[in-house]
C-alpha cells in the first residue's frame, strides 16, 4: 500500500511532464509543417516551368550592389528537382551561419552552379547595374550545364539565349533565385574577409564594405584603398578630403 500511495503521489507529475513533452514535441512539428508549406510556395515558379516541359531549371542573383568596396558577385544554380532546404531564403534574410551551412547542401543538391564577380575597375568603368549584369553573364557562361529556362531577380540576360523570367523580389519567391543568392554572398563574403587581412583599418570582416559608421569613420580616417568603388558619393568625399581625386566624376552614385 505504502508503494502504491508513493506512486500516486508522483503520477501528476509525470502527467505535467508528460504533457510539457507532447506540448512540445507538437509545437516542433507545427514548425515543420509550416517550414514546408513556405518551401512549397518558394518553388511555384519553379513548379510552373516544369509543367511547361522544362526539366532544368535556372535560377540567378547578385550581391554586392550596395557597397562602397569590393566586387559585385553574382551566382547561378541549375536544378532539377526541388530544393527543400531547411531555412532556404533570400540571402538578406538568412544568418551567417545557416548561409554556409546552406551553401554546402545547395552545392551537393543542384545539377550545376557557378559564380561570377565584376571587378570594381568594371563598376567603375560599366556603372553598377551594367557591371551586375556582367557578373551575371560570367556566372552562366561558367556553368557546366545550362539551364533551360532563367528564373531572374527582375533583370533580362540579353546573352541567354533559353527562356527566362525575370521576377520582382526573385530572391524571396523563387527557390532557386534563393539558392543563388546565398551561393553569391557566401562567395563575396570571404572575398571581403580576404580583402580585410590586406587592409585591416577599413574593417571589412565585418561589414562587407557597406557604409557602416565604422566603414565611414576609416575612410574619413585613412581615405580610400585601391578596392573602394571610387565614383560612389561618399568615397568621393573621402577622396577629395585627401585631394586624391583624380577628376573622373562619371557614374553612379548612392
Amino acid at each position: 500500500m505504502e508503494n502504491s500511495g508513493a506512486s500516486a503521489s508522483k503520477s501528476p507529475g509525470f502527467r505535467t511532464h508528460d504533457m510539457t513533452e507532447s506540448e512540445a514535441a507538437r509545437k516542433r512539428r507545427l514548425a515543420r509543417e509550416r517550414e514546408r508549406r513556405r518551401l512549397v510556395r518558394l518553388h511555384s515558379y519553379e513548379r510552373a516551368a516544369q509543367g511547361r516541359g522544362f526539366e532544368l531549371i535556372g535560377g540567378i542573383d547578385e550581391v554586392g550592389r550596395g557597397p562602397l568596396a569590393g566586387p559585385v558577385v553574382a551566382a547561378c544554380v541549375v536544378a532539377g528537382e526541388p530544393l527543400m532546404l531547411r531555412g532556404l531564403n533570400d540571402s538578406k534574410k538568412v544568418p551567417s551561419e545557416l548561409r554556409e551551412a546552406l551553401a554546402l547542401e545547395i552545392r551537393a543538391r543542384v545539377v550545376a552552379w557557378a559564380v561570377g564577380e565584376a571587378s570594381v575597375a568594371e563598376i567603375e568603368r560599366h556603372n553598377i547595374y551594367w557591371a551586375s549584369i556582367l557578373a551575371m553573364e560570367r556566372a552562366l557562361a561558367a556553368l557546366e550545364t545550362q539551364p533551360a529556362y532563367l528564373l531572374t531577380d527582375a533583370v533580362r540576360i540579353r546573352s541567354f539565349s533559353g527562356e527566362q523570367l525575370p521576377v520582382i523580389k526573385g530572391d524571396a519567391k523563387c527557390a532557386t533565385v534563393a539558392a543563388a543568392s546565398i551561393l553569391a554572398k557566401v562567395h563575396r563574403d570571404a572575398l571581403l574577409v580576404g580583402l580585410d587581412r590586406l587592409h585591416p583599418e577599413y574593417g571589412f570582416a565585418e561589414h562587407k564594405g557597406y557604409a557602416t559608421p565604422r566603414h565611414l569613420a576609416a575612410l574619413l580616417e585613412h581615405g580610400p584603398c585601391v578596392h573602394h568603388r571610387r565614383q560612389f558619393l561618399r568615397v568621393r568625399d573621402a577622396l577629395t578630403l585627401f585631394d586624391l581625386d583624380d577628376g573622373t566624376t562619371d557614374g553612379i552614385s548612392v
